[in-house]
């Protein structure tokens, strides 16, 4: 089945790649195609090249202005190739990609011979937030806001989408658990990416419109059971009640991302330190 019938033929995607010792993210027009290649359009220019890895997030919003607990919207983190390029445009190949709706795989493509990259990286304790009491909430924090995490995995970043908090100064609150992909890379690499989306509504008034906001930044780990946790904790449940369940379990991991600093989109994070991190 062609990710075309899901997603149809124009969303917008959250696309990051290496670049020698550095990372780039773009935000990007994403044309499916019937054979699920994609074709990319980059309104402020690339230097992407044939060959090239890139991971792309895709999801497809458009109408859907309010979760619930089953999130039935279709998202996917699409690992591919640079095909061809031509100006700002630019055609990616799957290397692999699996396509959820709520939380069921509909599709999982793969090209033959593609496996996981070996990580050798050990995962060691993530420092701990000295955060003492939760910042003042930013006030475009709605309630169907969700926002693209990026790690620095072997070969091509990863990317994933998940609920957030932000603070007036733009750091970011994420939860998760031990077993989950990106708690296990965030222990391997604290120095992450998160992509806030801040569109108001998902429905194409124009041919392309977006609204991003791009952090870089350090992941620390809040502390299970402290106070502040507590009150974080209650902040996402006001937030998000539909993701009650997933609050109150007792192994839940809570992370600080502190903004070192906001990307332009294409430009290269120089603070990435790919070549020792990865």
């Amino acid at each position: 089945m062609s990710l075309v019938t899901y997603l149809g033929k124009q969303i917008l995607g959250v696309l990051s790649a290496y670049r020698q010792d550095d990372v780039v993210i773009h935000i990007c027009g994403v044309y499916p195609q019937h054979d699920n290649r994609l074709r990319l359009f980059f309104p402020h220019g690339h230097a992407l090249q044939q060959g090239d890895l890139a991971t792309i997030h895709l999801d497809n919003r458009t109408g859907v202005d309010e979760f619930d607990s089953s999130i039935r919207v279709y998202r996917a983190s699409y690992k591919g190739r640079v095909q061809a390029v031509d100006g700002d445009w630019a055609v990616l190949e799957p290397r692999e990609c699996m396509l959820l709706h709520g939380f069921t795989a509909v599709e999982n493509l793969r090209e033959p011979g593609y496996d996981y990259p070996a990580d050798p990286r050990p995962e060691r304790p993530v420092p701990l937030s000295t955060l003492a009491s939760l910042p003042p909430i930013a006030g475009r924090d709605r309630e169907n806001k969700v926002g693209v995490l990026i790690t620095l995995a072997p070969e091509q970043p990863h990317t994933t989408v998940l609920a957030f908090l932000s603070t007036e100064n733009d750091d970011v609150f994420l939860i998760t658990f031990p077993e989950t992909f990106k708690s296990r890379q965030l222990k391997r690499n604290p120095h992450c990416f998160f992509v806030m989306d801040e569109r108001a509504t998902f429905t194409f008034e124009r041919a392309i419109e977006w609204n991003y906001t791009i952090i870089e930044g350090q992941a620390s780990l809040v502390p299970n059971g402290s106070t502040v946790f507590e009150e974080i904790r209650q902040a996402f449940i006001d937030k998000n009640p539909w993701e009650m369940p997933f609050f109150i379990r007792e192994d839940l991991e809570m992370y600080h991302i502190r903004c070192e600093r906001l990307l332009c989109p294409g430009r290269p994070a120089a603070q990435a330190k790919i070549a020792d991190g990865r």
